[in-house]
């Protein structure tokens, strides 16, 4: 939605008009000039324009589909799982026996936070916005779920910690930084990651909040880690996959399908108005995927 109406800090810079919208996909290779991904090879990965029928991407970006996942599956986790297992593990250092707040937990980064923090053993206190998400969150693992809606939802959270002293390590998909605080113990980690819930209004966050908290806060863009970073960036991949491969990771695509190019719109809109939880998928040519794939 950000990027559709020029609003993502990424349409100063690399994401300029024109461009096809979409930025993870899932599907079958076509054409390589390279033998690593061989045509009829199922793939997933993140690039700017997957909301067509073809796409051209960087080898680099793309990674084979798990023979357990399907393509949907793939595209539903894309670079979530990465995000996340780069923001908790690289980044905030988070550690068995000890406690992360998610905060937007039931989208596409949320659902993978929150299963990467389950794998190592942490506690997780999970933020959504209504029943169903807190339904599906603590399928998907959360030890605690609570409203933000609720008022002074944070000290709910604190409630949840050891003697109330509030959490380790607080994971910012939606931009909610002065809330984390609030919720983080004395020494306590902060990645932020996004801001999407704010719809691209960056908040002002008073420095002495950092200051009485001693907190640590960290940014982390992925995009740009990978731009300067990409030894780093695939030390990330790899420790995710890890995970993936050890059955830990599960997908998560929300209940309704959009089928076709032209239901975009109709994503979008549920995406805008919070219906969403996990990824919603759109399928753009289920024939010619069916038509492309190997016979196993």
């Amino acid at each position: 939605m950000l990027y559709a109406r020029g609003l993502h800090q990424n349409n100063r810079r690399h994401v300029k008009p024109p461009f096809i919208l979409g930025t993870e996909f899932a599907g079958i290779v076509t054409a390589s000039p390279t033998t690593s991904f061989k045509p009829g090879t199922r793939v997933f990965g993140s690039g700017l324009g997957s909301f067509a029928e073809y796409i051209c991407i960087d080898e680099g970006s793309v990674k084979r589909v798990p023979d357990q996942w399907s393509n949907a599956e793939a595209c539903a986790v894309g670079a979530s799982g990465a995000v996340s297992w780069g923001s908790l593990i690289s980044v905030a250092g988070l550690k068995k026996g000890e406690t992360v707040l998610i905060l937007g937990a039931s989208g596409g980064l949320g659902v993978m936070a929150v299963q990467i923090a389950k794998a190592i053993g942490v506690k997780v206190i999970a933020v959504v916005g209504d029943e169903e998400k807190a339904k599906k969150i603590v399928e998907v693992g959360a030890d605690e779920v609570v409203d933000y809606h609720s008022p002074q939802w944070e000290e709910k959270v604190k409630g949840l910690t050891d003697n109330g002293k509030g959490v380790d390590v607080v994971y910012d998909a939606i931009g909610a930084i002065e809330s984390g605080l609030k919720c983080l113990m004395y020494r306590g980690r902060l990645v932020i990651v996004g801001f999407a819930a704010r719809g691209g209004k960056i908040e002002e966050v008073r420095a002495n909040r950092i200051l009485l908290k001693s907190a640590t806060v960290h940014g982390y863009r992925f995009g740009e880690d990978g731009r300067r970073f990409p030894e780093r960036t695939k030390y990330v991949w790899d420790g995710f996959m890890k995970l993936v491969d050890g059955g830990r990771i599960k997908p998560v695509i929300y209940k309704e399908q959009y089928k076709g190019l032209e239901q975009i719109a109709r994503a979008l809109k549920d995406l805008e108005a919070h219906r969403t939880w996990g990824r919603a998928i759109l399928t753009i040519n289920e024939q010619a995927e069916a038509e492309q794939r190997p016979k196993l």
